[in-house]
């Protein structure tokens, strides 16, 4: 089957005190699909958490969940995306955690940034697969059962498989990662987009816009 025939799900872990800023380049992009390559069907996004109560992010917003943790379908064609929040040592992110390992396990994937990949360490999941976080020495600091020293990755956001780790100021990167991971970019399109973003130069605004098919074609 090809890629463009199946229907990614995304679903968005969301707590109080999100980092807003980590999550808005991918999930404005998947949302839109405004870049997306031809024949690229679009994803659906879903926000979920522990219960429908909303949350509150780190920037003053409130978001209502769409669905509960019980709710998330465990597939290839899903994606979980855990970001970076103050409050995730509380124990009630524990069931969320555990269906990032049913995920990293059956090969689907995972991206976690900041924070979220202290609770992956603390789950041990970070132990045997390459990662990285928010510099070296974060997870010994607050992940005192983390042992995945060997397979750090210092870089702002490290795709390995179906898992894609950031620091907190890796999200444009982290974003590009997972779009390539999806498949839903032309190459040229997400190399235009990255350097775009990255840059502010407007030669590769135009770029980026070149590499897009016509209304005609599209």
């Amino acid at each position: 089957m090809k890629l463009e025939e199946i229907m990614f799900t995304i679903y968005v872990y969301v707590l109080d005190t999100l980092a807003d800023w980590e999550l808005g380049h991918v999930i404005s992009e998947l949302n839109s699909g405004r870049f997306f390559k031809k024949g690229a069907q679009r994803v659906s996004l879903k926000t979920v958490s522990y219960s429908k109560d909303p949350i509150h992010t780190m920037g003053g917003m409130t978001i209502v969940p769409d669905c509960f943790i019980d709710d998330i379908v465990v597939s290839k064609t899903s994606m979980l995306l855990l970001p970076g929040s103050d409050t995730w040592n509380d124990p009630k992110h524990a069931a969320v955690i555990e269906k990032a390992s049913e995920f990293l396990t059956l090969g689907a994937a995972v991206g976690a940034i900041c924070g979220a990949t202290a609770a992956l360490a603390n789950f041990g999941l970070l132990d045997q697969r390459p990662h990285t976080s928010n510099g070296p020495g974060f997870l010994e600091m607050v992940s005192p059962g983390y042992k995945g020293q060997s397979f750090y990755i210092d870089k702002p956001s490290a795709a390995e498989n179906n898992l894609i780790t950031a620091s907190c100021t890796g999200a444009l990167l982290w974003t590009k990662q997972i779009i390539e991971y999806l498949d839903v970019f032309e190459t040229n399109t997400l190399e235009s987009w990255y350097k775009y973003f990255s840059t502010g130069d407007p030669k590769h605004f135009f770029a980026l816009m070149q590499s897009l098919p016509s209304r005609d074609e599209s």
